[in-house]
C-alpha cells in the first residue's frame, strides 16, 4: 500500500474513534456560552426514577441515548427526573419515538411524596407519534405542544417515526416558549390572563398543584412505549 493511502486510512480510523459532534458533547463555543450537559451519553448519572433513589432498569443507555424499555420489570418503571432543580433556562434535546409511541418532557416538577406523579405539578411538552398513537385526536395533544394547553396541527411537525426530532424549551420568569424542529409551537406566561383561560379549558383546571412551582425538576416520561433522548443540554438564564 502506498504511503498516501496508509495516511488516509490512519486518518479515517482516528476520525471514527472521535465522538460525533452534537451527540452528547458540547462545542467550545457552547461551553463558553454557559451550556451544560444533563446526559453524558454513557450513564444515567444526574438522573433518577421519580420518587426513587436511582434510575430503574427500565431506563438504559443505548446507542448514546437515554432509552425507555417497556419490557423491564414493572417495579423499575417510572418517569426519569433530574437530580437538580431549575427555574430559568434554555433546554434543548433530541427525541425519537417508536410506532404508536407516547412520552413527554415534563418540567417544573416538585418531587415530594405527597405528589404521586411528575405531571401532578409539572408542565409537559408532548412527545408523540402523531400518526399512530392513540392520543392524537386533539391538536394540543400532538408532538411539540404544551400538553392540553396550546398546540395546533399546523405547527406540530415531527419527523417520521424512528427519526430524531429537536425540541427546545425556553423558560424565563414564568414565560414559556416551545419549539419542535425549529418551529415555535407554544408561547405563554404562567399567571397571565391567557394562561388562566387556557388552564380553565384544560383538564388541569381542578389540579391544585399544577404549574405552581417556579423552580422544579425536569423529567423524561415513561408512558409505556419505547422512546429515546439524547443531546440533552441546558443553559441557565
Amino acid at each position: 500500500m502506498k504511503k498516501n493511502a496508509l495516511l488516509c486510512c490512519a486518518g479515517l480510523l482516528i476520525t471514527s474513534l472521535l465522538p460525533v459532534h452534537g451527540q452528547n458533547v458540547l462545542s467550545k463555543k457552547e461551553k463558553q456560552q454557559g451550556w451544560k450537559l444533563l446526559f453524558d451519553g454513557t450513564t444515567t448519572n444526574g438522573w433518577h426514577t421519580y420518587q426513587k433513589d436511582k434510575a430503574g432498569s427500565a431506563w438504559i443507555v443505548k446507542d448514546g441515548a437515554l432509552t425507555f424499555n417497556p419490557d423491564a420489570p414493572q417495579a423499575d418503571h417510572g418517569d426519569l427526573v433530574t437530580n437538580s432543580e431549575y427555574e430559568n433556562y434554555d433546554l434543548q434535546l433530541e427525541w425519537k419515538i417508536s410506532p404508536e409511541g407516547n412520552s413527554g418532557i415534563i418540567f417544573g416538577i416538585k418531587e415530594d411524596p405527597k405528589f404521586g406523579q411528575t405531571y401532578d405539578t409539572g408542565i409537559e411538552m408532548q412527545v408523540l407519534d402523531n400518526i399512530g398513537a392513540s392520543d392524537n385526536k386533539l391538536p394540543n395533544h400532538l408532538a411539540g405542544t404544551l400538553y392540553d394547553l396550546i398546540g395546533s396541527r399546523e405547527v406540530s411537525k415531527p419527523k417520521a417515526v424512528g427519526e430524531w426530532n429537536k425540541a427546545r424549551i425556553l423558560k424565563k420568569n414564568g414565560e414559556i416558549t416551545l419549539w419542535l424542529n425549529g418551529i415555535q409551537t407554544a408561547h405563554v406566561k404562567i399567571g397571565s390572563e391567557e394562561w388562566n383561560t387556557l388552564l380553565n379549558k384544560s383538564k388541569f383546571k381542578t389540579w391544585p398543584n399544577f404549574a405552581k412551582y417556579p423552580t422544579g425538576k425536569i423529567s423524561l416520561q415513561d408512558h409505556g412505549h419505547i422512546v429515546a433522548y439524547r443531546d440533552i443540554k441546558i443553559k441557565l438564564l
